[in-house]
């Protein structure tokens, strides 16, 4: 029987990275848990195996090995107390930078607690044996091996990273007895690239720069990016909070969010990815992603990673402007794409139900110059994306930890750090009276607005295109939360606000809405903050979501569209699999 690599997928993944990232050496402990992985490495000529029946003294085999070569050492043990014995060395090992990855084979992690003979519980670390530790459980669908490599990935770049040291990777195994794998898997390798590195080409690329939620842009950073598109051709993309207001941005929340159209300007060779989480829920074509950021973590958003550079923003963009061999500025052809795909669709939208979307298209182009929107989560910054605002308005949406919980809170806080400025927010009502306490908040001032989109319930899960849409009514009492907070009473908020020193105006249809937008966005100051409560129906709202959406259609999508309704998904994932893809 030809025997080979296991079929045990995360022990494959791990081995094909550890040969990317040049673990070439590595110390054995012998074992029953560690068979597969061991297994592995004695028959892939790549690696040099050393013996240490002593796990203690493997690790000090490890440290001095690392020391004496500069480079990576792995170490490799069975389950129940093999790992404690790595604790001295590794402890070494933290304390002097030295790169040693120990690789601790476990039992399935469900067994932990549960009177498992030789299973002990490896799920937290001591402080200064490892930089970093991740649990590597068994793959069973691509999701699995998705999550496993970019873990993998992101504990073996940190054997080197500022300064290295060790790391700990607790490996499942189920013991498999199937060795016959010829081959290891293509896995996507994640590359680390720092300042002095030899940066990677990009000459006859296109590229596209998407920008997650971003700080206000300072002048450098700003040239820098321009300079850099100029060079290279290159176009940026992302949402309002990506708060770029350079020449080469490019609408691009409408063409993302088409569900049956994707336009030839989407795909490009390299997508760079800046900034930090979007709540734009977009997911631009690209071949690879290169990530820059400064705290040099390898956050994979887009499933793509290729490298991450490990260095500011402005120092990426201007290395690679300075790298260009074209001395004059491109014409940029792929600037031109986005810009013409997106006036093309918004020359379609039809006559949208009154709707947060409907009231973003009447007002985004009314916001004061120089003022600042925030956002609330999901419905409102959706909504809102659709449509552009002035280049000089930045915008705001809590999407670190996503919660509907402080929206208006981190608003009425931005707004007291500038008070000569206009600041805007949109707020549906679940997210508004879950954090009404905000507005009784003493220091709240007369540069506050406020616009509640109030349809008496959690309108994000009766959207067409939501989970919840299949319960229909049902979802209402306790999924989407119909009819807290006086069930859309016209007078609840009112008094609250007015009560408060609010000035106070309601809309409930599109004559209503446009006879009160003009005062609301008006640039002069009052002398009083403003809320404008805006009651909409859940039905238009998910009505006018649909028409965005679907504004235009390849004919691919639609055949796809018409299979997976003749054969259903598990008959795609078969096709698929069929196909190899």
């Amino acid at each position: 029987m030809s025997i080979g690599y296991t079929d045990e997928a995360n022990v494959q993944i791990l081995v094909a990275l550890m040969k990317h990232h040049g673990v070439r050496r590595v110390v054995a402990s012998p074992g029953t848990t560690n068979i597969t992985f061991v297994a592995c490495l004695q028959r892939d000529p790549y690696f040099m195996v050393f013996s240490s029946a002593d796990e203690r003294s493997a690790a000090y085999m490890a440290c001095g090995m690392a020391a004496e070569s500069g480079e990576p050492v792995a170490l490799t043990c069975t389950g129940a107390t093999a790992s404690r014995n790595y604790l001295p060395g590794l402890t070494e090992a933290y304390y002097r930078k030295l790169p040693v990855l120990a690789v601790t084979s476990s039992q399935p992690l469900g067994r932990i607690g549960n009177m498992s003979p030789q299973m002990l519980d490896r799920t937290n670390e001591l402080n200064d044996v490892c930089k970093i530790s991740m649990q590597c459980p068994s793959v069973s669908v691509e999701a699995d091996r998705r999550l496993c490599a970019a873990n993998l990935n992101r504990a073996l770049l940190e054997l080197t990273h500022h300064g290295g040291g060790p790391v700990h990777i607790n490996l499942v195994t189920t013991y498999s007895e199937n060795f016959n794998v010829n081959q290891l898997p293509k896995v996507g390798y994640v590359d680390r690239i720092e300042q002095n590195d030899v940066l990677p080409s990009l000459e006859g690329k296109r590229i596209a720069i998407y920008v997650g939620a971003h700080m206000a842009w300072d002048e450098r950073l700003t040239k820098a990016v321009d300079d850099f598109c100029c060079k290279y051709g290159a176009v940026v993309v992302g949402d309002h909070t990506s708060n770029y207001a350079g020449d080469y941005w490019a609408e691009s929340m409408l063409l993302l969010k088409q569900s049956d159209y994707k336009a030839s300007c989407q795909m490009v060779d390299v997508m760079i990815h800046m900034g930090e989480i979007s709540g734009a829920y977009a997911n631009p074509y690209a071949k690879e992603v290169w990530r820059v950021s400064s705290d040099g973590e390898p956050r994979d958003a887009f499933g793509k990673l290729r490298y991450i550079f490990d260095m500011e923003e402005e120092e990426f963009f201007e290395a690679y402007a300075l790298q260009s061999n074209s001395s004059e500025r491109m014409s940029n052809r792929l600037l031109d794409e986005w810009r013409a795909e997106d006036a093309g669709l918004r020359a379609k939208i039809p006559n949208l139900p009154f709707s947060n979307i409907w009231c973003a298209q009447q007002t985004s182009s009314r916001l004061p110059s120089g003022s600042v929107l925030h956002l609330a989560i999901l419905n409102s910054l959706r909504s809102w994306n659709f449509f552009p605002v002035d280049s000089s308005i930045r915008c705001y949406a809590n999407t670190g930890g996503f919660g509907i919980d402080g929206c208006m809170s981190s608003l009425i806080g931005a707004s007291l750090v500038s008070p000569d400025k206009l600041f805007f927010g949109v707020i549906g009502d679940l997210a508004c009276f879950y954090d009404l306490n905000s507005l009784g908040n003493r220091h709240v001032g007369s540069n506050v607005r406020i616009m509640v989109i109030n349809n008496g319930v959690g309108t994000e899960f009766k959207n067409y295109n939501h989970k919840a849409a299949q319960f229909g009514q049902e979802a209402d009492a306790f999924i989407a939360a119909r009819g807290h907070y006086g069930n859309q009473s016209h007078e609840l908020l009112k008094h609250y606000a007015q009560d408060l020193g609010f000035e106070y105006m309601s809309a409930s249809n599109k004559q209503e809405y446009l006879s009160n937008i003009v005062r609301f966005t008006s640039p002069e100051q009052s002398n009083k903050p403003m809320l404008l409560e805006v009651f909409t129906d859940s039905q238009d709202e998910s009505d006018a979501l649909r028409i965005m959406s679907t504004l235009e259609v390849n004919a691919t999508r639609t055949a796809k569209n018409v299979a997976r309704k003749l054969i259903g998904e598990e008959g795609v994932k078969a096709v698929k699999k069929i196909l190899g893809r």
